[in-house]
C-alpha cells in the first residue's frame, strides 16, 4: 500500500492543504513553527482515533476547540487519505475521508467514508458510509460482476458516536478495504525517539519491532540477532562504517533479568554499556534496526533524524531511508539538515511556511527557479542554506 494524496481542512494550522502524488520517500523542511510537526500529528491523530476514540484523540492534544484551527469550531475538522491497494488482484486507489464536528457540545465524528472504483469508469463508490455513528458497509465488495444495486449493504449503529467505524468493521475480513486501512494505520511507525529512553535496560522479554520512543531497542536487537542474524550482521557492518571503534554489539541478560545492549570499541578490552555510548553511536544503531525490520512499516515518519548525529553521516542515512521505500515501506521525514537535503531530489522536497498563522506547502519541483538552479548544478540543501525557498529562512 502507498499513500498518494492527504488532504486535511481545520487541523490546527493547516487549515487547508493538500499534497497530491507523494513520492515513497518525501522530505519536509520550514522554519520551526511552520508546521511540520502538526502535519505529522494528522497520522498520529487517526492512530488516536483508532486505538481509542475521537475524543481521546483530541483531549490528548489539549480537547477540540485546541486542534480545530481557530475560528472554525462549526465547520470541524476534515482529513482525506487516498492510498493505493489490490483488491481481487487489481490495485486500486482507495479514497478515506473523516469529518469530525461538535455534537451537542461533544466531538463526534460527522462523517466516515471509504470509497474507490469498482471498474476501470465511473466514480467511487462508497463502501462504507458512516454519519454521526450509524451507517452500512458492503460486505461483498469484490463480486464486481454484480450491479451497484445487487451489493449487500450491512447495516450498523456504532455504540458511540465518536467512534470510528474501520475500527469495529476492519476486524473483520469479510470488509475488505475497511481491513486493509484499519491495518495500515495500526503498522504506521511514527518515530518520538529518545536517547534517554533507548538507554534503558528492560526486563527480559520479547519485541520484534521498535517503538516509537525506543526503549524496546535492547529486546529488538536480541530479535534481530536470534531471529535474522543476516540483517543484524548488515546493520553491525554498517555501524563498524559508520562509527569508528565499534566492532561488536549484543543484547546481554544481566544477573538480576534485565537486558542491556553492550557495545565493544576495538581499542578497549571492556565493552560499554549503552548507558556510557554517544547519543550518536545509539541513535545510529536504532535508526539502523528499524530500516532494517525484516517486516517494513508501510509508512515511517521521523522527524529532525540529524539531531545526535554527525553532519557527514546524514548523506548514508538519506540512502538508507531510500533503500527503505525502495523495498516496501514509504518514508515521510522533516529536517533542517542541508546535508540530507543535498542527497533529495527536488520532486520529493516539500517546504511549508506561514501566512497569517496558517500553514502552506509547496513542492520544490513546482517553484520554476528552484528547478533552473538545480539544473545548472545546485543541490537542494545548497540553496535551502542560502535562502533560495521562497518565504522560508533556516537561520
Amino acid at each position: 500500500m502507498k499513500l498518494e494524496t492527504i488532504k486535511v481542512k481545520r487541523f490546527k494550522a493547516l487549515y487547508d492543504v493538500e499534497l497530491k502524488n507523494l513520492p515513497k520517500f518525501a522530505v519536509f523542511i520550514g522554519a520551526n513553527g511552520s508546521g511540520k510537526t502538526t502535519l505529522f500529528d494528522v497520522f498520529g491523530f487517526l492512530r488516536d482515533c483508532l486505538n481509542t476514540n475521537v475524543r481521546a484523540a483530541l483531549q490528548r492534544r489539549g480537547g477540540y476547540k485546541e486542534v480545530v484551527s481557530r475560528g472554525c469550531e462549526d465547520e470541524g475538522i476534515f482529513i482525506e487519505l487516498q492510498f493505493r491497494m489490490p483488491i481481487a488482484t487489481v490495485e486500486r486507489l482507495v479514497t478515506y475521508s473523516i469529518s469530525i464536528k461538535l455534537d451537542d457540545g461533544r466531538p463526534v465524528v460527522a462523517e466516515e467514508r471509504l470509497k474507490y472504483k469498482r471498474a476501470a469508469y465511473g466514480s467511487p463508490f462508497n463502501f462504507l458510509n458512516f454519519r454521526y455513528g450509524s451507517g452500512f458497509a458492503i460486505e461483498n465488495e469484490e463480486d464486481f460482476d454484480r450491479p451497484d444495486e445487487e451489493l449487500s449493504r450491512e447495516q450498523q449503529t456504532l455504540e458511540s458516536a465518536d467512534i470510528l467505524a474501520i475500527k469495529g468493521l476492519g476486524q473483520f475480513q469479510r470488509f475488505k478495504a475497511a481491513s486493509a486501512f484499519r491495518q495500515l494505520i495500526e503498522k504506521w511507525h511514527l518515530s518520538d525517539f529518545h536517547i534517554h529512553d533507548a538507554r534503558r535496560t528492560q526486563e527480559a522479554g520479547y519485541a520484534e519491532h521498535l517503538s516509537p520512543n525506543g526503549e524496546n531497542l535492547a529486546l529488538v536487537a536480541q530479535f534481530m540477532y536470534e531471529n535474522h542474524r543476516d540483517k543484524f550482521d548488515l546493520v553491525l557492518e554498517k555501524m563498524k562504517q559508520r562509527v569508528p571503534g565499534v566492532k561488536e554489539v549484543e543484547a546481554v541478560e544481566t544477573e538480576d533479568g534485565r537486558i542491556v545492549l553492550r557495545f565493544q570499541d576495538g581499542s578497549f578490552k571492556d565493552p560499554f554499556i549503552s548507558r556510557y555510548v554517544s547519543d550518536g553511536t545509539i541513535k545510529m544503531f536504532a535508526y539502523l534496526l528499524l530500516l532494517h525490520d525484516p517486516a517494513p512499516h508501510p509508512l515511517l515518519c521521523i522527524e529532525e533524524p540529524e539531531n545526535q548525529l554527525y553532519p557527514t553521516l546524514m548523506i548514508e542515512l538519506a540512502e538508507e531511508f531510500r533503500a527503505y521505500a525502495e523495498r516496501g515501506g514509504q518514508v515521510i521525514v522533516s529536517t533542517h539538515s542541508p546535508d540530507l537535503l543535498n542527497r533529495i531530489a527536488l520532486d520529493e522536497i516539500y517546504w511549508l511556511s506561514k501566512r497569517e498563522g496558517r500553514t502552506e506547502i509547496r513542492r520544490g519541483s513546482e517553484d520554476p527557479q528552484l528547478v533552473a538552479l538545480v539544473k545548472e548544478g545546485d543541490l537542494p540543501g545548497s540553496l535551502w542554506k542560502q535562502g533560495a525557498f521562497p518565504e522560508v529562512d533556516p537561520s
